[in-house]
């Protein structure tokens, strides 16, 4: 089976294009193709397939085999494949996701893309639809939520971006211990879907500092849609201007929340690792 691993500020993944490649498990090929010593090494899989609903259509899965509804760093780099390797000639595509379909400007140097502008669309807010169990079932937004964590109270605030993210702000997110608390933020009785975990530190008004536990894979050196998420929270708390700069592991994300359209665009590069075959049956 022919692959590409491509990534996008280090958040990696395996794609294949399933305009010529048929995949039958997905969910096992998942945690095949992402172990880092048996087999390509990747935070997860993610396929490019027809679509009847908009010109491309991305099915993504987790390091773990789980299926996940969006990943921003994935589809900017679905956007740099489907151009790079002539599945189209337009620089402004869609693509259809569990978490309905993205627009995607495509930004090229030299005839291959270098950066994607994604309309992310509207953040999710409402308790019930990110979804997060809340013991005050009357409020209309999950903001600075007390959640207690072995045995500490930290303050969360809720979003989704397609998929579910918790956005804890600390002091310094570089001292914080993300192994241990992120598991536990991801499977608490909180979260019924589990949860990404994003801790963060506000720098100043325009930039923030943002590590993340993913769901199904753990810490990653970048999530475009927590990126979002933690866009979002941030306005809300009154933290940031309606765009701010999210300094990941990995590298930088422009992030806007456009308010007056209720619409999270995200910006930021996509990179081709290699090509390769792998023998799916070994």
């Amino acid at each position: 089976m022919k692959f590409t691993k491509m990534e996008g500020l280090g958040n990696d993944y395996v794609y294949i294009n399933c305009f010529k490649e048929k995949v039958e498990n997905p969910e096992k090929l998942a945690v095949k193709l992402s172990d880092r010593h048996f087999g390509i090494g990747s935070d997860g899989l993610i396929l490019i397939k027809p679509s009847e609903i908009a010109d491309f259509k991305m099915d993504m899965y987790n390091a773990d085999g789980s299926r996940s509804e969006m990943c921003g760093n994935g589809i900017r780099c679905v956007g740099k494949y489907v151009y790079d390797y002539g599945l189209t000639d337009k620089k402004e595509i869609s693509v259809e996701t569990l978490a309905g379909i993205k627009y995607l400007k495509l930004n090229v140097e030299n005839e291959k893309v270098s950066s994607v502008k994604v309309n992310m669309g509207a953040p999710i807010l409402k308790p019930e639809l990110i979804p997060v169990n809340l013991s005050d079932k009357n409020l209309d937004i999950a903001v600075q939520v007390p959640i207690t964590v072995e045995g500490k109270v930290y303050k969360t605030t809720c979003v989704s971006m397609g998929n579910p993210h918790s956005v804890v702000f600390v002091d310094d997110t570089d001292s914080f211990p993300l192994e241990e608390v992120g598991p536990l933020f991801e499977n608490h009785e909180m979260f019924p879907n589990r949860i990404n975990a994003e801790f963060v530190q506000v720098t100043d008004r325009k930039h923030v500092k943002m590590r993340v536990w993913e769901r199904g894979t753990g810490e990653t050196l970048a999530c475009g849609t927590g990126a979002c998420a933690t866009a979002v929270a941030c306005i809300l708390n009154g933290k940031t201007d309606d765009e701010v700069t999210v300094s990941l592991l990995g590298g930088d994300l422009v992030i806007n929340w456009d308010r007056e359209e209720n619409i999270v665009y995200m910006t930021g590069p996509a990179t081709t690792v290699f090509d390769g075959d792998i023998n799916i049956l070994s």
